[in-house]
């Protein structure tokens, strides 16, 4: 999904059932997490806004906060700036993502399957085919929002809302600048059925095989990020 050539970003429709502010909010989000809207950019409200066909109140309200969580800020009397990760920034969001999910991968594939606790992978089996279904139709904002639904409500299972929270806030911060580059080099189905082969390996308590894939994933998604566009 390469930048219009006039320099705005192809922003994806707004939904219906959710109010203007969050519509914008989630299609800017989108568009910042795929690297549609490029890092180091600075992007005005009122332009974004005669995009979206909306007034400029609604995409401020949302450019906001998005600053909030680190994806933007402002630049005065100019509009709001893409933040910029280093790959030293990067290396630190995979090592944090490391530290807390693999180990709760680990933990969930360890609880015996008659126990009470027992989590449910096949319930996440619907969300995995989502990925691929995605992934083979080259949707790549689809892709990231699946994927994202996938793996919190995978390490909801392990019921704690606070670790939760704390990766969704990693996931946001570390764009996928590089997903239409592996989706070009045909890799991306590859990677979205990894999704697949965890739920199955999660499902026969299969502990050191789903923690090894689990770092390895983890491992690629930082392979995704080292693309990103100049």
């Amino acid at each position: 999904m390469a930048p219009r050539a006039d320099g705005r970003p192809d922003l994806p429709a707004v939904r219906e059932r959710q109010s203007l502010r969050e519509q914008v909010a989630h299609a800017l989000r989108a568009a910042l997490i795929t690297g549609e809207m490029r890092p180091g950019m600075v992007y005005s409200a009122p332009a974004l806004a005669a995009q979206f066909g909306v007034s400029a109140t609604p995409v401020r309200e949302a450019m906001l906060d998005l600053a909030k969580e680190g994806l933007v800020e402002a630049v005065r009397n100019k509009g709001f700036r893409v933040t910029e990760l280093s790959e030293r920034d990067l290396d630190e969001l995979t090592e944090l993502r490391r530290l807390i999910e693999v180990p709760t991968v680990s933990q969930l594939a360890g609880r015996p399957a008659g126990a009470g606790d027992a989590p449910s992978f096949e319930a996440l089996r619907p969300q995995a085919r989502a990925i691929v279904d995605a992934a083979e139709r080259g949707d790549l904002l689809g892709y990231v929002d699946a994927d994202i639904r996938f793996h919190l409500d995978l390490l909801a299972l392990a019921g704690n809302s606070h670790l939760v929270e704390v990766v969704r806030d990693l996931r946001n911060r570390a764009r996928l600048y590089g997903l239409s580059a592996l989706h070009q080099r045909g890799g991306l189905v590859d990677s979205a059925r990894e999704h697949l082969t965890l739920l199955d390996l999660l499902s026969a308590g299969d502990v050191s095989g789903a923690e090894r894939l689990m770092r390895e994933h983890i491992r690629h998604v930082r392979g995704i990020w080292a693309s990103r566009p100049e």
